[in-house]
């Protein structure tokens, strides 16, 4: 099955099941704060064509005119309904709908903003030529960045020291790894680390 039309099939059915869930984590983040239930940032896609991505807001309105790009888990920025989805990383679900629209890919290197895009390498450069995607093996090596940056006097600078280099390394293994069954095992280990394991603690 090719990767367009699996992540289409996938995608699909993903919105068909959770969108009750889609309805009750928007209530709560509008009885939260005042703010859209969407966060539509904008991110560098496919042959660094620019498109925006859909979240969950977990921040105050105003959170990109108030900090930078990182967010540890202790930021104040960070809405009580917030924690509760940053928890469960429930925030990420809605890119089902970048998926259809044709932005994003389910498994891919995930997207980054231009800032940080300008600073990529030559051979990290390669990484636009892939669709974006929902997660990959860094985001499952991760796990949650908002804890490794928690605590820290300059979230930016941790963010480009410990995670930025890994990051990337895992990022370029997938490009040049990457098959039906290597995103196949991707979904699964990312579902184990970032649904069931959060349940289960």
């Amino acid at each position: 099955m090719a990767k367009r039309t699996f992540d289409l099939t996938v995608s699909f059915v993903a919105l068909l099941f959770l969108w009750p869930l889609f309805v009750f984590v928007g209530l709560r983040i509008k009885r939260d704060t005042p703010g859209p239930v969407f966060y539509r940032g904008v991110r560098v896609g496919l042959h660094e064509k620019p498109f925006r991505i859909f979240k969950f807001r977990t921040m105050v309105a105003n959170a990109e005119q108030v900090g930078g790009p990182s967010t540890p888990g202790d930021d104040q920025r960070i809405t009580r309904t917030g924690k509760w989805i940053r928890r469960f990383n429930l925030d990420e679900l809605p890119q089902f709908l970048n998926v259809l629209k044709g932005d994003m890919s389910i498994v891919g290197p995930r997207p980054e903003v231009s800032n940080y895009v300008k600073l990529f390498t030559e051979e990290e450069r390669e990484l636009l030529t892939l669709r974006p995607g929902i997660t990959d093996w860094a985001t499952i090596w991760v796990r949650n960045e908002g804890e490794v940056l928690a605590g820290s006097t300059d979230p930016e600078k941790t963010y480009m020291e410990v995670i930025w280099p890994e990051k990337h390394l895992l990022q370029l293994k997938y490009m040049r790894e990457s098959s039906f069954w290597v995103d196949i095992s991707i979904m699964f280990q990312t579902l184990k680390v970032h649904l069931i394991d959060r349940f289960r603690s």
